[in-house]
């Protein structure tokens, strides 16, 4: 029915078709106001949550240009121009900020009230409304349904009378929801107007006002400011335009220099071998041995500082000494696995480092540049010309000394000597690395047992558990990775807990008490701190295994037991409060000094996982273990138990025994005391026992007493 734009009220009561369909066209004019004003709604919501989001990041911003003078940049940071001129940036990002604000709660009551107001009020009503008047034309449906089914005779009239009030009641409920319907539908039409204008309205009013007060903060003093600033802006660029343009040019020279050098391996006639060198720098890999029979790699940058050699891992901000190059000895060494190789040896023979050089050249040119250092050539004033001079004789430092060679030699320990010295101090050139803490300037005196060296590396198990056993039943055959003849017993495999970790052995040293984790950290904090002192990087790696018995280490190739940890006597376990990839526990073993007290010693790990995790571990089977021993404990009491109340059952039963025995023997002797009349014989005369009867019966009788007695 096009042209009607209101429902009529008055034909609400007569509920004719037409009327319905009328206002089934209202209805769906309804849904549709209701979807278009809900994408309205969105759209309008997204405005006021950009507009706050704008708002808090402008006064982050300011607050951000604010805090800058305070900031301190390794680069250019005493710039006060550069300060000043944030400052005053802060100072109009802030104004704009302001102006946001005032935006933001200008589009919340001129924009967001009304239309959510319309939303939430006006068409929820209409939902109301609708589903009402759904239920009362349902039930006026019914109540007619009922009337017309009423019977004709007159013994219904209470019937008759119930359904005509039920008839009167759902008609003047359908007509009163229906004329309330029909009154909002008409209503929404203008309702639907001044949903969608007043919003828009107050968008543009906050808006207006918005730039009018941006536009009284934005004076002309601000506008000649921003003009110096882009001037400056644009000078700045220059400047790095031509920074890029030299740099550039820069990079062209090196790269057509550098050709040559690009190659692993360049051939001598095209980069000559300066021999001249009293400074030298670069990358070098330095070999580490991991065990007896294997070892590793690692590549570091090493440079020449004096008479020193340095090294410096990618990362580390300084590097640490490597050795003393003074009156050292260097020569080319062929090792097995890599190529261009040089030994560097100690001018006491007591250490000695195997590098390994990119190329032919570079291994060259460093063992002539430490041989000229080993001279004290750098301390001349001239150096290179002096060291052109010895050119000659600095090749022949690439052979070692015959002497230089039989002293070495004879001051190398035996191996006898140095797994003693492995045993008592854990000092040992082969197996590991020690360092006492008299080396340091840091005190363990609080925690840590004073003079207490620290082992870097995990000794070889070869005679150290099961030596006195295999000398004690003659076997003296070991292999080369700690398995002696006489395997010792594995823990049983029904262990509830089983989890293993990889882990890589820092250190461990004597500590005082374990009373906190605090031992933990400092252990930790002096391994470190040795090792950055001596330069020792090498970790040995291991699998550290958990269970309900111990706590085991074992190498990740032969699968041997290196250490192994009774868990009764691990008492504390902790993990580092920054870096969660160190791990410590501390052992207390029961073994006593001469003074009797028992040794607390610290481990120190690094953990490919979290540390706290392998701490959480070792804390489960702590617990698991606690809680088997307090049901083996139980089990066992309850035996003794049961063990007593027989035990005791037994002495019962043998006391009643013995008192019936001992009534038998009294009814017996009180039967034995009565005197007993001669026994008739079979024709009634009495018989007449002879003496020897009679002794017999005597001795028959003493005898049952004697035994009685015993009884």
């Amino acid at each position: 029915m096009p042209g009607i734009d209101t429902l009529p009220i008055e034909e609400t009561f007569e509920d004719s078709p037409q009327t319905r369909s009328l206002l089934g066209v209202f209805e769906e004019d309804a849904a549709a106001i209701s979807n278009y004003s809900q994408k309205l709604f969105q759209a309008m919501n997204r405005i006021y949550d950009a507009q706050n989001e704008l708002s808090a990041a402008t006064h982050l911003t300011s607050k951000l240009l604010k805090e800058y003078e305070k900031q301190r940049f390794p680069l250019c940071s005493d710039d006060e121009v550069m300060s000043s001129t944030l400052q005053h940036f802060a100072k109009v990002i802030d104004e704009l900020s302001s102006c946001h604000a005032v935006l933001s709660t200008q589009l919340a009551d001129a924009m967001m009230f009304p239309i959510t107001q319309f939303k939430e009020r006006d068409l929820r009503e209409i939902l109301t409304l609708k589903e009402v008047f759904q239920i009362a034309s349902d039930d006026h449906d019914m109540a007619i349904n009922r009337y017309s089914r009423l019977s004709k005779r007159r013994d219904n009239e209470k019937v008759k009378g119930e359904v005509m009030e039920d008839v009167y009641t759902s008609r003047k409920k359908q007509h009163q929801t229906m004329m309330h319907y029909f009154t909002a539908l008409n209503t929404l039409q203008y309702k639907k107007k001044i949903a969608i204008l007043e919003p828009l309205l107050g968008y543009m009013q906050a808006q207006i006002s918005f730039f009018k007060l941006g536009s009284e903060n934005l004076t002309q003093q601000w506008e000649d400011f921003l003009t110096n600033i882009g001037t400056s802006v644009q000078n700045v660029r220059r400047e790095m335009d031509g920074e890029v343009d030299i740099m550039q040019q820069t990079i062209q020279d090196l790269e057509q220099a550098s050709d040559l050098l690009y190659m692993p391996d360049p051939d001598p006639s095209q980069v000559p071998v300066n021999r001249n060198l009293t400074r030298k720098a670069g990358y070098l890999y330095r070999r580490n041995k991991t065990s007896l029979v294997s070892s590793s790699w690692e590549r570091q940058y090493f440079f020449t500082q004096g008479g020193n050699l340095m090294g410096q891992a990618r990362g580390h901000v300084a590097g640490g000494l490597v050795m003393d190059i003074d009156n050292c000895s260097v020569m080319a060494v062929d090792c097995e696995d890599r190529r261009f190789c040089f030994q560097i040896t100690s001018f006491d023979g007591k250490k000695v480092v195997i590098l390994q050089a990119d190329s032919r050249k570079d291994c060259e040119e460093w063992i002539a540049t430490i041989n000229n250092i080993s001279k004290r050539i750098y301390l001349s004033e001239n150096p290179e010309e002096i060291a052109a001079r010895v050119n000659q004789s600095a090749l022949e430092a690439v052979t070692p000394s015959p002497s230089f060679q039989q002293r070495h030699e004879s001051m190398r320990p035996t191996t006898q000597g140095r797994s003693r010295a492995a045993r008592t101090s854990s000092v040992s050139s082969v197996g590991s690395e020690t360092a006492s803490p008299a080396l340091s300037v840091l005190s363990l005196d609080a925690l840590v047992a004073p003079d207490t060296p620290i082992q870097f590396d995990i000794i070889s198990p070869v005679s150290e558990e099961y030596a006195g056993q295999a000398k004690a039943a003659g076997q003296g055959r070991t292999n080369p990775f700690g398995e002696s003849g006489d395997t010792p017993p594995e823990e049983s495999e029904d262990s509830i807990l089983h989890q293993l970790f990889i882990v890589r052995f820092l250190g461990s040293m004597e500590v005082k008490n374990a009373d906190s984790s605090d031992v933990i950290y400092e252990t930790m904090r002096q391994i470190l701190a040795s090792r950055a002192i001596h330069n020792i990087f090498r970790m040995t790696e291991s699998h550290l295994l958990v269970t309900c018995d111990c706590l085991k280490l074992i190498d990740p190739q032969t699968q041997v037991t290196r250490l192994r940890f009774p868990l009764s006597s691990v008492v504390v376990c902790s993990s580092h409060q920054e870096n969660k990839r160190l791990f410590g526990f501390v052992l207390q073993t029961a073994e006593g000094r001469v003074d009797g007290r028992p040794v607390t010693v610290c481990y120190i790990f690094e953990s490919n996982n979290d540390g706290e995790k392998i701490c959480d571990s070792v804390g489960l089977a702590k617990q698991i273990a606690f809680h088997s021993e307090m049901d083996r404990k139980a089990t066992e009491k309850k035996e003794e138990q049961d063990k007593a109340k027989e035990k005791q059952q037994e002495e019962l039963s043998k006391q009643k025994q013995i008192e019936k025995d001992l009534e038998e023997q009294s009814r017996l002797i009180a039967a034995s005391s009565r005197p007993t009349p001669p026994a008739p014989s079979a024709d009634g005369q009495f018989l007449v026992l002879s003496k020897s009867q009679s002794e017999d019966s005597d001795a028959g009788q003493e005898g049952r007493e004697k035994g009685e007695s015993d009884a």
